[in-house]
């Protein structure tokens, strides 16, 4: 397991392994790292979940109820719900 730490420019993985890294990159991961501690505690659960449903046409239905998206953006998302062999057609 690692961890970044602010006072270090260096992960640690493990006993006795170091991994030596660009600070450019190190601080790239940092954010990123922070980013995702944002959105996860945001959403408050494991933004990975499965959805609840399988069926594309109760999603698309669902999200298009909201009226917060475009019929461009819900066809794209039809399009690839359709694509994706999770969700039912």
């Amino acid at each position: 397991m690692h961890y970044l730490s602010g006072k270090r420019n260096y992960a640690t993985m493990g006993v006795m392994s170091t991994v030596t890294i660009p600070k450019t990159k190190y601080e790239s991961l940092k954010r990123e790292a922070a980013a995702y501690r944002k959105i996860a505690s945001a959403h408050g659960t494991n933004v990975f979940n499965s959805p609840p449903t399988r069926d594309a046409k109760k999603i698309i239905a669902a999200m298009k109820e909201t009226g917060r998206y475009s019929k461009k953006f819900l066809d794209s998302l039809a399009k690839g719900l359709a694509r994706s062999s999770y969700f039912s057609k």
